[in-house]
């Protein structure tokens, strides 16, 4: 794998590591990949903060997208750079259609440990190849997880994917996480993802940013760091991330955006 590729290792592995610890993501799945297929990690790839973290963000698009899924049952689901990600078999698919979609080399090896079925597809695509899109039903409403993805495009790219999206769905519901501009400059130099070859990523700072040339508007930001979750740590290590690595801390770095399409 290319070192973009090769980022997906490091939410698996912090999805395995509070899963095993009985905190804030059950996620067998990810404990039986990384067990088999994680390699030795570097820095603050391993941290047990980064790992507490990635394990919150999973929960809360998790969450997300189960209330939505609620909502509206007969939405397609996309899930877009899923890498080893095992939501589709956290949140299950409900009789909903998904569909999983990442580089060919990442579903290539992601078919090693998932199975399709009638209401599960995966996409061996670049997401910005817009033309995987004739693999998924146009004449429906659609709920679209991007998350860990968005630093990796540029912000035309990404509006060109949305865009695309958006043409091809009834109604969308978007749930992202972006890198602020200043985590985007600090990356270079201190950023987990530069374990595995990787410095150059984006930033934004305006939401309505991905309203240009879009269909989407902008609904509303989420704390990817929630109070509830935080009290699943214990001691003094609820009490330094509660301080120095959640709420307004980590917003200064990642952002967690919900558009809908008009």
């Amino acid at each position: 794998m290319n070192g973009v590729n090769k980022t997906l290792y490091i939410p698996l592995y912090g999805k395995s590591y509070v899963s095993k610890k009985g905190i804030i993501l059950q996620d067998t799945k990810a404990e039986e990949i990384w067990d088999k297929e994680g390699f030795e990690l570097k820095g603050k790839s391993k941290s047990k903060w980064l790992a507490y973290y990635m394990g919150m963000r999973s929960a809360v698009f998790d969450k997300w997208l189960q209330e939505k899924m609620e909502e509206d049952e007969r939405a397609v689901i996309l899930h877009i750079g899923c890498g080893m990600d095992s939501r589709v078999l956290r949140v299950g698919t409900k009789n909903h259609l998904w569909y999983d979609v990442d580089f060919p080399d990442v579903i290539e090896e992601r078919k090693l440990y998932y199975t399709e079925n009638d209401d599960y597809t995966m996409i061996a695509s670049d997401a910005r190849q817009i033309e995987w899109l004739h693999e998924v039903p146009s004449n429906a409403d659609a709920i679209v997880i991007m998350e860990g993805i968005s630093m990796y495009l540029q912000i035309e790219e990404l509006q060109t994917v949305l865009s695309a999206i958006s043409a091809h769905f009834n109604k969308v519901s978007l749930l992202m996480d972006c890198y602020t501009e200043f985590a985007a400059k600090a990356s270079k130099y201190k950023n987990p993802i530069n374990d595995v070859g990787v410095t150059e990523v984006v930033g934004v700072d305006d939401p309505h940013i991905w309203e240009e040339n879009t269909d989407f508007v902008f609904v509303a930001e989420h704390d990817m760091t929630p109070e509830s979750m935080i009290e699943e740590l214990q001691g003094m290590e609820r009490t330094f991330f509660k301080n120095v690595l959640g709420g307004k801390v980590s917003e200064k770095m990642y952002r967690l955006f919900e558009y809908e399409t008009v």
